[in-house]
């Protein structure tokens, strides 16, 4: 190993007055151990069943002949997904060798997730399910312990029901004391009008559940729980799979973008659906996706309200505003020979999307004018305010796409923080996420104000925000609590 202190990284740390907080670490948690952990709460039988089904997950691809792959749609799996060169690949499953190295990665703290575990939705049996999750977040509690002062891993919490969630958050936050909690926040589920015994569910069309829109259940008692328990949580969630992201023989055209789509399905469901207007303190992180898609949607949704909201709707696009009468006339007068002698059918048609729907009834059948009322916004910066304050996005090292955060002219400042996806394949070496990170400034992209904030302020303002004791016996805790105090202080604008 290389003497500690000599990495790229560990140098532009040795230059930085603020920490360096990772919020979105990772280990590839060793399948066996994991076994072991799920066979001592639930029985040989169970562990068996989830070893499988874990190989399962990636062999039935190469199980097929290219011609069975595109008879059936069946989409290319990731594959060489971790590093490729011995040091880092054993930092990925090793939790002390981590710790030893993350000065050189320029970390000072780092918020570690589960790789295989961070979406166990696809579980389809309940028992098996909670046994697998349950077993997950003991291990990170125990695995982890010894290195709270720098590592605190995340709880995994699966969100098939609400119900499911709200138990698990509770046991993990409360008996294992853990303070990082990943969710899915898009779940794949059959179209219940499909649905019929003995049918392979994975073989039936299917919808996205993104929780807070239209969803089979009210999630809002797990948002109320997460609110109680003083958690931020995270979502991890993919779209691998999904109708546009399924090539049967191109993973790179599957992988990108994933996150970020899977992000903006969640993102939207939870400011349509009103979350945030009730869970004003509850703070929502989208990992990995960067924070491009997050500018496109705030600047989507400012631009539908102003032409959608209700008041617009009514005085713009309101088909009883018009003047039949002037219209006969203008068709008359404008349209030729053959519009004038049939103006009679093309005012029964006025509405191309419904042909034949008079505007008696194009006007009476719209009783629900107002697709924003649940998160109750009067004025296009409310709209963008309302949707900055509550979410914050994980951007990894190489994107160079965080300065448009900050970018005012765009709409309202967001909150980007630093995820360096360490123990995945993006990257290739553990010492250089920092420095990467860093050519951000290096490239005039970036300031140093807007770094701290994206390496440090953003992050303890999402989870020390949250949790006032959240950095508590860490190496940041005195850093943290001072920023918190600064951004709390009058006049501050995070």
């Amino acid at each position: 190993m290389p003497a500690v202190g000599t990495s790229a990284s560990a140098q532009v740390r040795a230059r930085l007055s603020h920490p360096v907080v990772d919020c979105d670490g990772h280990w590839t948690e060793p399948i066996p151990l994991w076994a072991e952990y799920v066979r001592k709460l639930a029985g040989s039988s169970a562990a068996d069943t989830f070893t499988r089904m874990q190989r399962g997950r990636g062999d039935a691809w190469y199980s097929m002949t290219p011609q069975e792959r595109l008879r059936q749609r069946y989409w290319r799996p990731a594959w060489w997904g971790f590093p490729g060169n011995t040091l880092d690949r054993a930092t990925a499953m090793l939790p002390e060798l981590m710790y030893q190295r993350l000065d050189d990665f320029g970390i000072d703290l780092a918020l570690i997730l589960p790789t295989r575990g961070n979406t166990p939705d696809y579980i389809p049996d309940p028992a098996l399910r909670s046994a697998v999750v349950r077993a997950a977040n003991i291990m990170h509690a125990e695995v982890f312990e010894k290195y709270g002062d720098r590592m605190l891993p995340a709880a995994t919490i699966a969100t098939n029901t609400p119900e499911e969630g709200i138990e698990e958050a509770e046991f993990a936050v409360k008996q294992l004391g853990l303070r990082v909690v990943v969710l899915n926040g898009s779940l794949r589920r059959t179209v219940p009008a499909f649905e019929r015994d003995g049918a392979d569910p994975a073989a039936l069309p299917y919808y996205i559940d993104n929780l807070a829109l239209d969803s089979p259940h009210d999630y809002d008692g797990l948002w109320a729980k997460l609110a109680e328990l003083r958690v931020a949580p995270m979502t991890h969630s993919g779209s691998r799979g999904w109708v546009d992201r399924s090539s049967v023989t191109n993973d790179v055209f599957n992988h990108m973008g994933h996150f970020a789509q899977a992000a903006n399905c969640f993102a939207r469901a939870l400011y349509l659906g009103g979350v945030p207007r009730r869970f004003p303190t509850l703070k929502f992180a989208f990992l990995e996706g960067g924070v491009a898609w997050a500018r496109s949607l705030c600047a989507d949704l400012i631009g539908h309200w102003e032409k959608r909201n209700e008041r617009a709707l009514l005085e713009h696009l309101s088909p009883a505003n018009l003047d039949l009468a002037m219209l006969t006339e203008l068709i008359v007068k404008h349209g030729g020979p053959w519009m004038a002698e049939h103006v009679d059918a093309l005012l029964a048609n006025l509405d191309v999307l419904f042909p034949g729907t008079s505007v008696e009834e194009l006007v009476a059948r719209e009783t629900d004018l107002d697709d924003f009322a649940a998160i109750g916004v009067t004025s296009a910066e409310e709209v963008g305010e309302t949707f900055a304050r509550n979410f914050y996005f994980g951007c990894e090292s190489d994107d160079p796409l965080v300065s448009v955060a900050f970018d005012t002219r765009l709409g309202p400042a967001l909150k980007p923080f630093f995820s360096s996806d360490v123990s995945h394949f993006d990257v290739t070496d553990m010492t250089e996420v920092l420095a990467e990170a860093h050519e951000l400034t290096e490239h005039g992209l970036l300031d140093a104000d807007q770094f701290r904030r994206f390496v440090f302020s953003n992050t303890v303002e999402l989870h020390g925000g949250t949790n006032p004791d959240f950095f508590r016996g860490t190496v940041v805790q005195a850093e943290a609590e001072a920023e918190l105090a600064r951004l709390s202080a009058p006049g501050e604008v995070s």
